[in-house]
């Protein structure tokens, strides 16, 4: 993986992570997030986009080495 790649990996996680934790809801009512939304419930939808972002940074962090 080139480090362009990386770069983007690690900035969706903490876009991921930073949409949960101060839960923005210009983030959450988004079409796409909002399927999320409706079937785990706003609470579950944060807990999955956090572990969605740490995910994703793990990712970035795993394949920079």
């Amino acid at each position: 993986m080139n480090n362009t790649q990386v770069f983007l990996l690690m900035i969706g996680g903490v876009y991921c992570v930073c949409a949960a934790m101060f839960n923005w809801n210009w983030f959450f009512i988004n079409s796409k997030a909002s399927l999320f939304v409706h079937l785990f419930g706003r609470t579950g939808a944060r807990i999955f986009y956090a572990l969605l972002g740490l995910f994703l940074m793990y990712g970035a962090l795993r394949f920079s080495v």
